[in-house]
């Protein structure tokens, strides 16, 4: 009885999604076509990548990110893109902590970027990102000298495959303690450093408004090294509506008036019960 029981709850519960996915799909808004919008699809572990393809689609979406090679195709078959393709780890190196920042870590960063690079050029995609890992007493200047060697050793390959390296700022005070690239002037000058087109800046709207508020003044002024965008509600990072602080009809607007026409993608971790229902209303929120 129990197992036929807890059958039924699943069943049901089957049943409950494919008919929000199916609403979704259908409902489908007009967008203003002003905003390239997409979704990291970690902050919905419990739908699938399938599911989450046709919901997404469904409600305006042109893009589910931060995955890796295995998952291209079920974006293909679903008309998707990946707007920001997932860094690659090799012997624990490449993510948040550990990365360019250290010296000893570029020979083998270097060779699974460069694998990583060649996949995503395969794939007609165009963003990599990337990570400057923390400080751990690493001064500031010498952490933009350090990241600037080694991640020039990969910028002919990125140049000559068309793929963006995209570095993410984030913050150091709430959720990523110590992390080194956690200032936009930071990530500019290495920018600067690295005297490449193809290597640019994550602005995560969430990250900076804790680290430096002051959201549309800084997002004009350092436009030309901005790349792409993540959203995230302040204080929590959750839904981004009237429950947060971030006015983000207002910063999004500030973003398209810069010219952009790269991907915003939702990175919020939703808490009401229907994450489908919370990321719609998140993808109209921008939808400026």
């Amino acid at each position: 009885m129990k197992r036929v029981a807890a059958a039924s709850v699943v069943t049901a519960m089957s049943a409950s999604l494919a008919q929000r996915l199916f609403a979704a799909d259908a409902a489908a808004p007009g967008m203003k076509g002003r905003v390239n919008h997409s979704v990291c699809k970690w902050c919905y572990p419990r739908i699938s990548l399938e599911d989450l393809c046709v919901a997404g689609k469904g409600m305006g979406l042109t893009s589910v990110e931060l995955l890796n090679p295995p998952d291209f195709p079920t974006l293909k078959k679903h008309g998707l893109t990946c707007a920001m393709v997932s860094n690659p780890v090799i012997e624990g190196l490449g993510g948040i902590e550990r990365a360019w920042n250290r010296v000893e870590h570029h020979d083998r960063l270097v060779q699974a970027y460069e694998q990583r690079i060649k996949e995503v050029a395969d794939a007609g995609l165009t963003n990599l990102i990337c990570f400057s890992g923390n400080r751990a007493g690493l001064d500031d200047e010498k952490g933009i000298e350090n990241c600037a060697l080694g991640l020039k050793r990969i910028m002919a390959s990125a140049e000559k495959s068309k793929v963006n390296i995209v570095m993410e700022l984030l913050n150091s005070r709430v959720n990523h303690k110590d992390y080194q690239c956690d200032h936009t002037e930071w990530g500019v000058e290495l920018c600067k450093k690295i005297g490449s087109e193809r290597f640019k800046l994550l602005y995560d709207i969430y990250h900076m408004q804790i680290m430096e508020g002051d959201l549309i003044v800084r997002i004009k002024k350092f436009a030309p090294y901005i790349a792409h965008y993540h959203t995230g509600g302040v204080p929590g990072r959750n839904e981004i509506d009237e429950t947060q602080e971030i006015n983000y009809p207002a910063v999004m607007k500030a973003i398209v008036d810069t010219g952009f026409k790269g991907h915003v993608a939702q990175e919020f971790i939703p808490k009401r019960e229907d994450k489908i229902a919370s990321l719609k209303q998140g993808v109209q929120i921008c939808d400026v």
